[in-house]
């Protein structure tokens, strides 16, 4: 199997080569690896603590970690690698604790030992997803200690399949998981695996930071200037043409807000066309009392935006990709989001807490969105008692890791 496993990585490889050729973000990926390990330069007088994130999302989930790491081992120094580019492209825009931040190598056994040699992590994380099995064996072997933080797992997942062997081995490196729900706990229960903590989201912590914060936005607070908002957060394509309909409707009664997944210059045009002069992009933005409809045409204003905001649709929902329902939650914001969130275990959560609604259709958003408004001020209680409930995740995983 490890032979298979390698061919596999040779041939994931190949094919971002290959559509490094035509693919913007592929061609990231192959020219952010081409950097020697070696050149990236550590100090002498730390120990260092690698963290692993796949993207951007799993970033804000290790954030909570890592700055609870930093302040309790102020020497550490802190690595932080990302498969995705756009962890890397953007990860600086949040206030981190990051002393070095690259992309991690393609998973070969050469690689891996390199990495490891290099850096020579004394403690090493994986947030939620991925599992690297040579990273983890090279880290395993240097006699670093190995922590999955935040893991999630389905029974879908091929570490509980008939062929799931060689994957289960690797699981089997780590030291110990904090995981997000009892689910996740039993499957690894049923392999065998033992060394777990039900420490919950730490996004949870992530959020109630972001939103003790306090941050204003100029922009946001003129647009919305205390008027009711519905904000499309992340918003799919397929999200907008489901909602079309209903958004021509609601933008007579409240101002709209719309963060689109895609901010391609042609996909915002197109959204632009739909509403005509009474909207307005935030990178060009010009107050007006014609503005009914903002179009966050950048990266890095969405969660500050849903401080503003009366009602947020999270998409994805339409796809089984849903956006993190979490940011607005922590604002007091009730949440619509579509029918294919099985995936994400906080929006069940939501829904049997009654602070947010499932759309499968155009025609019922209006509705949605009055039978909200009428609760908001009793929905906006109970979101305060779930993030109490839910906080602390991040203190539950220092708080386990040995001096």
């Amino acid at each position: 199997m490890r032979l298979l496993y390698a061919i596999g990585m040779g041939g994931l490889y190949c094919l971002m080569w290959c559509a490094s050729l035509f693919n913007a973000k592929a061609r990231k990926w192959i020219v952010g690896r081409k950097t020697p390990i070696t050149d990236f330069k550590l100090p002498e007088n730390k120990h260092t603590v690698w963290f692993h994130c796949a993207s951007l999302g799993e970033f804000d989930q290790g954030l909570p970690v890592m700055f609870a790491y930093k302040e309790r081992f102020p020497d550490a120094f802190l690595v932080v690698t990302f498969f995705s580019p756009s962890g890397m492209e953007f990860y600086n825009k949040r206030q981190h604790c990051v002393d070095l931040a690259c992309y991690l190598p393609l998973d070969t056994a050469s690689n891996a030992r390199k990495f490891i040699t290099h850096f020579k992590p004394k403690d090493v994380f994986f947030v939620k997803y991925e599992f690297w099995y040579n990273h983890l064996l090279a880290a395993k072997r240097s006699g670093a200690r190995i922590y999955g933080v935040s893991s999630l797992f389905r029974p879908t997942h091929r570490f509980f399949k008939w062929y799931g062997g060689f994957f289960r081995s690797a699981l089997r490196l780590f030291d110990h998981f904090y995981v997000q729900d009892q689910r996740s706990k039993d499957l690894l229960d049923g392999i065998g695996i033992h060394q777990t903590t039900l420490s919950g989201d730490t996004r949870y912590d992530r959020m109630i930071a972001v939103r003790d914060k306090g941050d204003s936005n100029e922009i946001l607070a003129d647009f919305t200037h205390e008027k009711p908002t519905l904000i499309l957060g992340s918003s799919w394509p397929i999200d907008e043409e489901v909602l079309l309909t209903s958004l021509l409707v609601l933008r007579e009664k409240m101002n709209i807000i719309i963060a689109p997944h895609d901010i391609s210059e042609q996909h915002v045009s197109a959204i632009s066309a739909l509403f005509g002069d009474e909207v307005v992009r935030y990178t060009t933005y010009v107050s007006s009392p014609q503005n009914r409809v903002l179009i966050l045409d950048t990266i890095g204003q969405l969660t500050a935006a849903y401080r503003y905001a009366t009602i947020a649709y999270i998409g994805g929902g339409f796809t089984g990709k849903l956006h993190n329902i979490l940011e607005p939650g922590a604002f007091g914001i009730p949440v619509i989001f579509g029918p294919k969130h099985e995936r994400f275990p906080e929006a069940q959560l939501f829904l049997d807490r009654k602070v947010a609604l499932e759309v499968t259709d155009s025609n019922q958003l209006e509705g949605l969105v009055d039978q909200l408004l009428e609760r908001k001020t009793e929905i906006s209680g109970e979101l305060q008692l779930i993030f109490e409930e839910n906080s602390g995740a991040a203190k539950k995983v220092v708080a386990g890791i040995e001096d």
